[in-house]
């Protein structure tokens, strides 16, 4: 199953190219990466507890 995030220049879910994790400000951690249509940054925050 392909990685996908809510893009919102097109509207549309897309599949998250070059995808790779991050972790954000709140220590929750995340999926970043581009939309294939239109080149916009996509997140999506992945489940799972806090770190704090």
């Amino acid at each position: 199953m392909a990685d996908m995030a809510y893009c919102v220049k097109c509207k549309e879910k897309r599949e998250i190219k070059d995808a790779h994790q991050v972790t954000m400000k709140n220590g929750r951690a995340a999926l970043q990466g581009t939309c294939p249509v239109c080149g916009t940054r996509l997140n999506r925050i992945l489940p799972g507890a806090s770190k704090k």
